[in-house]
């Protein structure tokens, strides 16, 4: 379990710390070595001084000199992104401006206008933040939209995070949640569609070890445990291949590569399967030494060579030689049957491919140069920046836009003249026609895929042949935006139904007109902005629209007063606001807003227990304060946590179990085994009899000669739910057992 309190763990005298600092920035001088040019090492050493000086007071919260971290940094930007000078120089400054006095007219001074814009990028703007937006989504809507000058801010921005959730042992525990969940929900996929795929495992791996510490541990556990007859088996399938690819003269290397432990995880969940099922534990790479004429070619001659010898699962081939990701990743894979009737992954991909999938972005500007044509990352680049340019939006709708339409993974899908286009997974037919053009997707009325005929709402796969079919009478509806996933079509949408609105809201506007005129009031601003302030509408325009569809109907209008001419708004209505007040928890013990404790003292707080993933007693949870249910306690591994701890942290308060072991939980398990005679009286038995546990609830369904049964039980803490798990599993007949979520009662 991560260390949960704030504290130092470093103990070194000043000058052995010096040393340190010094050896940490002779390091990044020598990963810089290959790339430095006349001029540059001065350069490099005026961003260190200033950076020392600018920090020379700071510490991290391990107790360790804050300098280590932008020097930290800066080395992640060159050896594990590949980027060069000026990015470190970048990485050195990036808090600097945020957090001390040095102004960024002070930066722009010593080192000039690119470095200047990338720091400035790269600093957090501070700002007041409202109850409905995150100050995470805020920031990341500014990061964002310096991709339009310099992608390196985003590069560096990864960097940055990277090294955070590297060092996040000494930080408390809700600092850990909030941290982890952005990552997950953010930073982690940016990096994938960045084409970083090393750091995105990480972040992955490092967030889910805070998050869900057991499963982790577990799985961690099973890997080393397992990782000597892994090898072995690793050695029996590349002998055969290695002899038979050496005899071609082809150049290559090939290997065996483990699987990160949250995609192992991820592959448990959504198979339903035990660790001991995942069956691609690890993947084989083979890389090739191929001139760029050839390579395809090449590629090809392995695989035939590979299946030759192994069977090969015809649906899990994944070409991206022909079609390269956006992201710039170009590989052949396929999964085979190895020996022992195990699946095994094959990736095949050349030295050029397998440096961008190692270095993403950086690695496929190098190449770029070496090339004319557009790629799909810079299709998907500018994509990107149309999307930037429409700020008709607030933050957390951004972020949501942004993640379904950008950092999801990608389908290849066919005009009817053959011509590829490239959308996210889930897109439908919809923001195919948007995608086409705007003035298709406003008149679409459905579309052939394939040849048939499909409605707006048809989910996109690859390959499929798409040809809109419009009308003239078409127009968007608000239904619309519930069958897009793709920015541009929301954004389109939602422009052509604001237009709308504003047409019907003109005839709002001529009954308000009236209205007035009866009493001797003027219709002119000063008056429209009285009455939307005193209906508590955001802007006038909804007030209009509500007058002209008899929503609102002034009823009010004749309690107003007039002074000259101009109108004067009687008491405001009571209206209750959804908004979340900081001083909601400012009725609890001091201590319990920093620490609260459930069990014994819980007649002292009220909460509830979230009915999303049902907590129970020696889960890892945490409470989030919601807009008008009070404290609402979550399992750090429910559904809905990522996105809660992610968008908003703020809300977030410390938990903890105490024993009280007169209070009973509602939790549901999931029973898979044989259907044999009995088996419903052994579990109820061990329930009722053996462990005296009330059960609520119990279904039980068979077929086939398997059964699946759904027991929901009252269980005083989460040991004696293992307890009872764990005597289930031993009863003959009995495969499997999961804990599930209980869906919300309407």
């Amino acid at each position: 379990m991560p260390n949960t309190e704030n504290i130092s763990t470093y103990h070194l005298s000043e000058e052995e710390e010096k040393k340190e600092i010094l050896r940490e920035y002779r390091g990044l001088l020598r990963v810089l070595k290959q790339k430095m040019k006349p001029g540059d090492k001065e350069l490099v050493r005026s961003a260190f001084e200033m950076a020392v000086n600018a920090h020379k007071t700071m510490r991290r919260k391990s107790g360790e000199p804050y300098i280590l971290h932008p020097i930290a940094v800066a080395k992640i930007c060159v050896e594990e992104i590949g980027l060069g000078v000026r990015s470190s120089i970048c990485a050195l400054l990036h808090d600097t401006v945020e957090d001390t006095d040095i102004t960024l007219d002070d930066i722009k001074r010593e080192f000039g206008i690119e470095i200047t814009k990338i720091v400035d990028g790269l600093t957090k703007i501070a700002n007041v933040m409202d109850a409905n937006t995150s100050q995470q989504a805020e920031n990341f809507k500014k990061i964002l939209l310096t991709l339009t000058d310099d992608p390196r801010v985003i590069l560096i921005k990864l960097a940055d995070r990277l090294h955070n959730m590297r060092t996040l042992d000494s930080l408390k525990r809700e600092k850990q949640l909030k941290i982890s969940s952005e990552t997950i929900y953010v930073y982690a996929p940016l990096a994938h569609r960045m084409g970083l795929y090393n750091i995105k495992t990480e972040m992955e791996d490092l967030s889910m070890k805070y998050m869900e510490s057991e499963t982790y541990k577990f799985i961690a556990k099973k890997l080393q445990d397992t990782k000597r007859e892994r090898t072995r088996y690793i050695n029996d399938f590349i002998k055969p291949l290695k002899e038979k690819l050496q005899s071609t003269g082809l150049e290559f290397e090939i290997y065996g590569r483990p699987k990160s432990i949250h995609s192992i995880w991820t592959k448990i969940k959504k198979k339903g399967v035990s660790f001991e099922e995942v069956y691609d534990l690890f993947a084989i790479r083979i890389i090739l030494n191929a001139i760029p004429e050839k390579e395809k070619e090449d590629c090809w001659k392995i695989y035939s060579i590979i299946t030759d010898e192994y069977n090969p699962s015809p649906e899990r081939l994944r070409d991206w030689l022909s079609n390269p990701k956006s992201n710039g990743y170009e590989a052949l894979h396929t999964t085979v049957m190895g020996p022992m009737g195990k699946w095994v992954e094959v990736q095949i991909r050349t030295k050029r491919m397998n440096d961008i999938a190692e270095k993403g972005l950086a690695a496929h500007w190098k190449y770029k140069e070496e090339k004319d044509d557009e790629s799909n990352f810079d299709k998907w680049f500018n994509q990107i920046r149309e999307a930037l340019a429409n700020q008709d939006t607030n933050s957390l709708d951004f972020l949501q836009d942004f993640k379904t339409s950008f950092l999801s993974e990608e389908i290849y899908v066919y005009t009817p003249k053959g011509d590829i286009k490239m959308l996210p997974v889930g897109a439908s037919t919809l923001d195919f026609a948007f995608s086409v053009h705007t003035a298709v997707g406003e008149k679409c009325i459905g579309a052939k895929v394939n040849h048939k005929l499909v409605p707006l709402s048809y989910k996109l796969r690859s390959g499929d042949q798409i040809e809109i079919i419009t009308s003239a009478k078409q127009k968007p509806n608000a239904e619309w935006l519930n069958f897009v996933v793709t920015s541009k079509a929301r954004a389109k949408i939602k422009d052509s139904l604001k237009d709308e609105r504003r047409q019907i809201a003109d005839l709002g506007k001529s009954i308000l007109e009236r209205k007035l005129k009866a009493l001797n009031a003027s219709f002119h601003q000063t008056n429209i902005d009285e009455l939307v302030n005193f209906y508590k509408y955001p802007s006038s325009l909804d007030l209009l629209y509500d007058i002209a569809i008899k929503k609102n109907e002034l009823k009010e209008l004749k309690e107003f007063t007039i002074h000259v001419d101009k109108l004067i708004a009687p008491k405001p209505l009571k209206i209750p606001e959804e908004k979340f007040d900081e001083n909601e928890l400012k009725s609890l013990p001091k201590k319990d807003t920093e620490l609260i404790i459930f069990g014994e003292r819980s007649d002292k707080i009220m909460y509830t227990l979230a009915n999303c993933c049902k907590p129970i007693p020696g889960d890892d949870v945490f409470g989030f304060i919601t807009t008008g249910e009070g404290l609402k306690i979550h399992r750090t591994s429910c559904p809905n946590a990522t996105r809660l701890l992610a968008n908003y942290g703020h809300r977030v308060v410390k938990t903890k179990w105490a024993k009280n072991k007169e209070i009973s939980f509602l939790t549901g398990l999931k029973i898979l085994g044989l259907d044999d005679v009995g088996v419903i009286h052994k579990i109820t038995n061990l329930l009722s009899g053996e462990l005296k546990i009330n059960i609520s609830a119990m279904t039980i369904e068979a077929h086939d000669g398997v059964f699946e049964g759904n027991v929901k039980v009252y269980v005083q803490d989460k040991e004696q739910l293992d307890l009872l798990v764990k005597k289930l599993l031993a009863l003959p007949g009995i495969e499997k057992v999961d804990r599930y979520e209980m869906e919300e009662k309407k």
